[in-house]
């Protein structure tokens, strides 16, 4: 393990029941970085995470989190961990300072007054220190979260779809506060739905059903999937989008068809089998332009393979 990497582990596996929930997984992630993990519901993103730091016991598999081992030595990475949940989880009956200085007092901080005005002022959470948390909007309340999360310093956040339910104004300011935080140096890993906040990590992985099916950067991610989109318009309208979206799903050649507003997206893996394929409906009726792959297209079609039985 050198010095940068923050989380090294190999084969980890865990099962409830007879159901495997994560199936050997291997990852590396280095401090600061701030690590997304998309997929599915239910596809074992919260599990590798909790996996990943200590906070769960893998059935099998082997690494390090912050220099401890993640089975033998869980209870060391605990308390270098800051974990936020989606679930607004602090008392909605007191003021946003009476909750800061609970949490203080529950980590057993030095100089807790100290750290908590630090807090209020790091977050901008002052005009609201007094009001009760229960009254605060979504985006203040994940504010309040995340300050409260990492008021002991920690070297390792997770967060776990952080801004479900939030407006994107608030989701914006909320990824400039992790990106503040992963400039000091803190690691974050986080799951979201969002490909706007996916496309803002550092590196993202990919799970379903419990397996690893890519991770890389936004670009390496693209450029992995290997393939290649047709942004389709009609020159009058809308109206036969969706009857060329049927026509077009069939064909051998082509691996997707998405709908995006009053456009479609079509993308294959191999350029010139795929034009040749959409040349019979590249009539004077519709507008054909080659695009660069988006990472949403990728997605999409990880979530399809996964679902045509690739594990």
């Amino acid at each position: 393990m050198t010095a940068e990497t923050v989380i090294d582990v190999r084969g980890l596996t865990k099962s409830f029941g007879e159901k495997t929930v994560v199936n050997d997984l291997d990852m590396t992630i280095h401090e600061g970085e701030i690590f997304g993990f998309l997929g599915p519901n239910g596809s074992g993103k919260t599990t590798s995470i909790r996996m990943l730091c200590g906070l769960l016991t893998p059935d099998a598999g082997s690494g390090t989190c912050l220099g401890f081992d993640v089975i033998k030595e869980a209870d060391r990475i605990k308390p270098h961990v800051g974990y936020m949940t989606q679930k607004f989880s602090l008392y909605e009956d007191l003021t946003v300072r009476e909750n800061l200085n609970f949490t203080a007092r529950i980590f057993g901080l030095k100089q807790p007054g100290k750290l908590v005005d630090e807090c209020i002022e790091r977050m901008a959470l002052g005009p609201f220190e007094h009001r009760l948390a229960g009254n605060l909007s979504g985006g203040w309340k994940q504010r309040l979260s995340l300050g409260a999360s990492t008021l002991h310093s920690p070297r390792l956040l997770l967060l776990d779809e952080p801004t479900a339910g939030v407006d994107p104004g608030a989701r914006r300011d909320f990824w400039d506060q992790v990106h503040n935080l992963a400039s000091r140096g803190i690691t974050a890993l986080i799951s979201t739905h969002y490909m706007d906040e996916a496309e803002r990590c550092h590196r993202l992985a990919y799970i379903a059903y419990g397996t690893l099916l890519a991770t890389g950067t936004v670009e390496e991610m693209i450029d992995n999937a290997g393939l290649v989109t047709w942004s389709v318009t009609r020159k009058n309208g809308e109206a036969a989008l969706h009857d060329l979206s049927e026509q077009l799903k069939p064909l051998p050649d082509v691996d997707q068809v998405v709908a995006f507003g009053n456009t479609l997206h079509v993308s294959g893996r191999d350029p010139e089998s795929l034009e040749q394929a959409i040349s019979p409906y590249k009539t004077g009726e519709y507008n054909w332009t080659l695009i660069e792959t988006s990472l949403e297209e990728v997605f999409i079609d990880l979530m399809q393979k996964s679902r045509d039985g690739i594990r």
